[in-house]
C-alpha cells in the first residue's frame, strides 16, 4: 500500500484509538479516510498523524449508536464522493468483565446497542455506498465464550454472525466482506481486560493493520 489515490475513500468506524486508528493511518496512504469516533481529541490527533504522513482525512466525531447521525454521514459521503471503496468496522463497547450471573444491565444494553444493533443499522446504510466492488472488514475476537466475557463476547459474536450472513449473501455479487482475526495488541481495551499483562510481546497496532490489509486493499 504505497500509491496514494485520492479518488479512493475508506470509512473507519471506531477510529479514535487502537486498531481503528491504526487502520485509518494505513488506509490514508492510499485513500481519503472518513474517521468516525466519539472522542474528538483523539480524532484530531489521528488527523495530525495522517496529515504529517501526507494523507487526508475527514473527521466525524459521532456515536455509531445514533442512527440519524450515521444516516446523515452516509448521505454526506454519497453527496461528496458518490461511493465508498472500504469500510473497516472496529467500533465496539467493551463492557467490564463480569460473571454472567452478575451482568450489569446498563453495560449489557450498551453492548447490545453498539456491538449488535448499530451494526445491523450500519450495514443497510453502507452497503449501497460499497456497491458491488467495495470491501467491508469486520474483526473477530477469540474471547467469545470465555469466562467473565459474557456481555462483550456474546454481543461481539452476534455482530460477527451478522457479518457472516452478509458475507455469504454477497459472495457472488459483492461487496466483498472479510472477517479477520487480529493478533493481540497493546490497546486500551486489552489493558482493561488483562491488567498487569506484559505488553512487550504484543503486536504494534500499525504493523498489525498493515498485515491485515495487505491482501485486501
Amino acid at each position: 500500500m504505497t500509491d496514494r489515490n485520492p479518488s479512493k475513500t475508506a470509512l473507519v468506524t471506531g477510529a479514535s484509538r487502537g486498531l481503528g486508528a491504526a487502520l485509518a493511518e494505513v488506509l490514508a496512504q492510499t485513500h481519503h479516510v472518513v474517521a468516525v469516533g466519539r472522542t474528538t481529541g483523539a480524532l484530531e490527533e489521528l488527523d495530525d498523524r495522517i496529515q504529517a504522513a501526507g494523507g487526508q482525512a475527514t473527521l466525524a466525531p459521532m456515536d455509531i449508536t445514533n442512527p440519524d447521525a450515521m444516516a446523515q454521514l452516509c448521505r454526506s459521503i454519497h453527496d461528496r464522493w458518490g461511493a465508498l471503496d472500504v469500510w473497516a468496522h472496529t467500533a465496539v463497547h467493551a463492557a467490564p468483565l463480569s460473571p454472567a450471573a452478575h451482568l450489569d444491565a446498563r453495560d449489557w444494553d450498551k453492548s447490545v446497542a453498539c456491538n449488535v444493533t448499530a451494526t445491523g443499522q450500519l450495514i443497510p446504510f453502507i452497503a449501497p455506498l460499497l456497491g458491488e466492488t467495495g470491501t467491508a472488514i469486520f474483526f473477530e475476537d477469540a474471547q467469545a465464550g470465555a469466562k467473565f466475557f459474557g456481555a462483550y463476547g456474546a454481543t461481539k459474536s452476534a455482530q460477527i454472525a451478522l457479518a457472516r450472513s452478509w458475507q455469504a449473501e454477497t459472495a457472488s455479487t459483492g461487496p466483498k466482506v472479510h472477517i479477520l482475526t487480529p493478533v493481540p495488541m497493546p490497546t486500551a481495551t486489552r489493558a482493561r481486560f488483562f491488567p498487569g499483562e506484559d505488553r512487550a510481546p504484543l503486536a504494534d497496532p500499525r504493523a498489525e493493520a498493515r498485515r491485515l490489509l495487505q491482501d485486501i486493499c
